[in-house]
């Protein structure tokens, strides 16, 4: 498989009445004249972390080694702002690859999303607000052991795994969620899992560990999603803890881990399309 040196390049964009930043990685050599576009979210509960980990996740092979351009938003933190300002951000950065898709010389029917943990709860959240408002069509998802309940599970309600914990995610949906947290009005686009029909989304695929407290809503999001007829996988790591693959990277377990995902990756991009109607989603 052929390696690609990338170029690193930040854009900022307005978003309703304020602008975050954008960081985009394209590659430096193109084999093709139009590649996959895929937009990444970083992950941190919602409330913490940055689109410079990027450079540290799944998302750099994928324009390392599969030459796709990645935009990667800066977008508001829970901390500050709460649901649903991360969400206008990352579908006004998701907008903005669709229309900027020749500029970028990525392929208008390939664009695809993807991120870890939060970012991949994101993910998923994206796929349904583009499904139900059909301003962007998403060819493919990759939620990455994402954060999709904000109710209690029967893997994140008691769990005390490392690095992320039943405490840890009430207290991070408490904040991203605010006065709507613990009652039944939680939207499916601040919460996925929240969602009943699932049909029409994009295809999918996934891995998490099965310690960890998104264990539970991980293998029912990909259930979901083959009841309603999409194609969906997931991989499933015994004695894994949340973003297990981050912290021990060099294993063998991991290295096998990461090389399916990456296999997966390559087929999708040789066989999952979705092309865009021809009105312009610009906001």
């Amino acid at each position: 498989m052929a390696r690609h040196l990338f170029l690193t390049e930040k854009r900022i964009i307005p978003v309703r009445n304020h602008k975050i930043k954008l960081l985009i990685l394209k590659p430096l050599e193109r084999h093709r004249e139009k590649v996959p576009g895929v937009l990444w979210v970083h992950g941190g509960g919602y409330q913490s972390g940055s689109a410079r980990t990027i450079f540290a996740t799944r998302a750099l092979s994928l324009v390392v080694k599969f030459g796709a351009v990645l935009i990667a938003p800066e977008y508001r933190l829970s901390r500050n702002h709460p649901y649903p300002a991360a969400l206008h951000d990352c579908y006004t950065s998701l907008l903005y690859l669709k229309d900027h898709a020749e500029e970028l010389g990525i392929r208008s029917d390939q664009i695809m999303v993807g991120g870890e943990s939060a970012g991949g709860g994101m993910a998923a959240a994206l796929c349904m607000l583009a499904h139900d408002r059909g301003d962007v069509q998403i060819a493919y998802q990759m939620p990455i052991y994402p954060m999709l309940d904000d109710r209690d599970t029967r893997s994140s309600g008691d769990n005390h795994a490392p690095n992320w914990n039943t405490k840890r995610n009430h207290a991070a949906w408490k904040r991203y969620l605010r006065d709507a947290y613990g009652t039944d009005i939680v939207s499916c686009y601040a919460a996925p899992a929240r969602r009943t029909d699932y049909s029409g989304l994009p295809p999918c695929y996934t891995y998490v560990g099965d310690i960890e407290p998104f264990y539970a809503e991980t293998v029912d999001y990909i259930e979901h999603l083959k009841e309603a007829g999409i194609e969906a996988e997931v991989d499933v790591y015994p004695n894994w803890f949340h973003a297990y693959d981050l912290f021990f990277p060099v294993r063998p377990v991991v290295r096998e881990a990461v090389k399916r995902f990456e296999d997966h990756f390559d087929y999708t991009v040789k066989h999952y399309f979705a092309p865009q109607s021809s009105e312009s989603s610009t906001r």
